[in-house]
This record gives structure tokens, sequence and C-alpha cells, in this order.
């Protein structure tokens, strides 16, 4: 019986993802809990970037603009060599893109996220419940029933559809028993984020630095910050990189001292991962718990949103008895070459940032000539196999987001 069930749509994790795949799928009319283990959202930077068709999928759940408030733009995205000579430079922000939005947007991640809970009190059919820590599930026919430890009690809540969009330790993955592709990308990096005092001190551009004695990235953030990634060679340890000395040797060339203010900095692995399977019966993942994506293009939220958008609509209409379960057999079926498109582009970009082929710590123009014919061809190639074109920033162009008028009018799938 209808009544028996506490949601049409339960979803694990409380993150970008989870909240705009809430607010979504309460505008196609479900009954939405949204569960999150952390009490409110975690404070410090993470994802830094999100496009214009991602800025668009906001626009639709109304906080498109409360993002766009915190955001910086950039005019161009340059790798450059050890002696900062443009190695390949990308157009940045500056241009708006398909739909409205501009192309890049450099975003402080909880102010993301607040602009988007902040958007649940205008839909009563969304409850995100904080401080509720996923157990495990079981399945039938007919529904999922998951448990949850809340307070030193264990609290079940029965529901049509699970969704795991709780990042990548996933423990409904786990849960599920659905295993990684390994893409073979996994590096420790240096994440340094500053809070900002003068920008006239700080580059005005995203920049990858290629260097092969310590590939860095320099990248704006939103919200008054600025980021440095710096590759952690072999043979250094986690202490040895965080050590406070070591940090701001690393900083000294940037000559930022004074200008900003160290907010935190950590060793992250950069990874990049698909899941087997997105949907095992009744369970379907999301975002991180779903594909895991290196920084370098800034597509690693912006998949999470995507496959937010994605699932949306296609749960509305099995709730809605439109169509059946076996339409969102096609929610891998569409997402996934997208995704492995965007991680091989990162990886592709991530391979250029640290190109190691000699042994001084200078590249030579004539190297960089070079280096760069090698990294286009390398990208034609891969993404030759998904009819792309060769420019990353388009990379999403021409990827069916959202249902045509048809599949909006059609009959039962």
């Amino acid at each position: 019986m209808a009544d028996s069930f506490d949601c049409d749509l339960l979803i694990v994790g409380g993150g970008p993802t989870g909240v705009t795949l809430g607010l979504l799928a309460a505008q196609n009319g479900l009954k939405v809990i949204i569960c999150e283990k952390e009490a409110d959202i975690y404070p410090l930077p993470r994802a830094a970037h999100v496009d214009h068709e991602v800025m668009r999928i906001f626009q639709s759940v109304g906080a498109a603009e409360a993002i766009m408030a915190t955001s910086r733009h950039t005019a161009y995205n340059d790798f450059l060599t050890a002696d900062r000579q443009i190695l390949l430079r990308f157009e940045g922000s500056n241009r708006i893109g398909a739909v409205g939005w501009p192309a890049a947007n450099m975003i402080h991640q909880p102010s993301v996220e607040r602009a988007l809970r902040d958007r649940l009190a205008e839909y009563p059919g969304v409850d995100l419940r904080s401080g509720w820590q996923f157990e495990g599930f079981t399945e039938d026919s007919s529904c999922i029933t998951a448990d949850f430890a809340i307070n030193g009690d264990v609290r079940s809540l029965r529901s049509k559809w699970l969704v795991g969009a709780d990042g990548a330790r996933s423990p409904v993955r786990e849960g599920a028993g659905i295993i990684f592709d390994d893409l073979n990308f996994d590096e420790p990096w240096l994440v340094v984020d500053t809070i900002v005092h003068d920008y006239s001190r700080l580059p005005q551009v995203n920049l990858q630095v290629c260097d092969p004695e310590r590939p860095t990235t320099c990248v704006l953030m939103g919200n008054g910050r600025h980021r440095w990634e710096f590759m952690v060679k072999p043979g250094e340890t986690a202490a040895d990189v965080l050590d406070d000395q070591f940090v701001e040797e690393l900083l000294e060339p940037w000559n930022v001292a004074g200008a900003i203010t160290i907010e935190r900095k950590v060793v992250y692995r950069f990874n990049a991962k698909v899941a087997q399977a997105w949907r095992k019966g009744r369970v379907l993942l999301a975002g991180d718990a779903a594909h895991q994506t290196p920084p370098f293009a800034g597509q690693g939220m912006c998949a999470g949103i995507r496959d937010a958008a994605n699932l949306a609509w296609k749960l509305g209409r099995i709730v809605r008895g439109q169509a059946t379960p076996d339409i969102l057999d096609t929610y891998q079926t569409e997402r996934e070459p997208h995704v492995r498109a965007t991680i091989g582009m990162a990886m592709m970009m991530g391979q250029t940032v640290h190109h190691r082929s000699g042994s001084s710590s200078r590249t030579r123009p004539r190297d960089a000539r070079s280096a760069r014919r090698r990294s286009v061809t390398r990208r034609r190639r891969h993404l030759a196999s998904h009819n792309q074109r060769n420019d990353f920033l388009r990379i999403a162009r021409g990827w069916r987001i959202f249902p045509s008028i048809s599949e909006r009018r059609g009959s039962k799938a």
C-alpha cells in the first residue's frame, strides 16, 4: 500500500548532488527524504568549478542567482611551462555558454551547498534529516528498507527507490555490492586553500604549471578564496608536505606573503574510477558514489549534478505511472559515456601538467611545443570515439541532460 512508504525517493547524502536531486525530484512530484550523516554543511572548500550547464540546472531549482553572487570568473585557463611560457590557453569564463550562463564559474562549495539547502524551504515535498548515519538496507520486490543510526537509536525508512549520493566511499555502493572500474590514475596532491586579503598580488587567471620538478595548479575560488595544488613527489609523505615550513617554501615563488591566509592544507589522492553498475534493483548511484574524476578539468561536481538532472524526471515518470522502471536502465547508458570522456579529458590534462620527460626544471620552448603536439594528439584520439570536439570546455555539449518534448509527452517506456 502507498501509505506504507515513508517516501517515494530516499537519498543518502546531503551534498550538492543529493540536495539537487531532492529538489528536482520534488519538482517532478516525488516525496523525498534526504539523510545526511553530518550535522551541518562541511565548512571548508572542496570543488572549485561549475560550468554553464550546471548553472542552468541550479537555475531550474531557483539557486543560480545566489550561487553566482559568490562565484568568480577568469578570462583564461593557461597551461604554462616551468619558466611561465604559455603552452596551452583555453578561453575562460568570460564567454557566455549556450544556455545563458558563464561557461566557467569558480565557486566556494560551502556557499553553493548553502544556496541549495536554502531552497529546501520552498519544496515541502523534500525533508532533509541531518545526523542520520546510513547503516544498511534490505530490498524486496516492492520497496527498499534502509536503517539509520541516530542519537544512539536505529530508525528504518521504507522507500520505493534509494539513491546513494554519499561520496567516493559510498556505504550504499558497498551495501549493493557494486565495484569500480579503476582507470589507473592515482596521485597524491597537496591542496592549499587560502583566504585572500589582496587580490592585486595574485594571478588573475587559472594556471596549470607544467613544471617537471613540481607540477602545480593555481586557481581562483569563489567567495574571497584562492587555491594552490602541488603534486607530491615519490618518497614524500603527507607529514612532509603538510609541514608549515614546507608549505611556506612552496608558496614563496608566488610572492603572496601577507596577501593570503591559509585556510587549510590537506593531501588528496586524485583518482579516476567508474562504477560498473549505476543501478542494481531499486538502488541507484549518483555523483562520486558512481564515478570519481581527477580535478584538472573541474568537472567532478558537475558530473554529479548532471546525474541528478538525468535521474529526477525519470523517477518522476515512474512514480506518476507514465513509465516503467526499465526507463532507469537508460541512466547509465546516457551518463557513463559522457563521464568517461570527461575523466579521459581530465587525465589528459593531468598528464600534461606533470609531464616529466626531462631532468631540467625549466622546459625549453621546443620541448613545450613537442609536448603540446603530443597532448593534442592524445586528446583527439580519445574524443574521436565519442564524436566530441577537442575543446574541453565544450565537452558537455550535445549530451542530453533533460528529456526531449516527445519523451515528456510520450507513452510509457
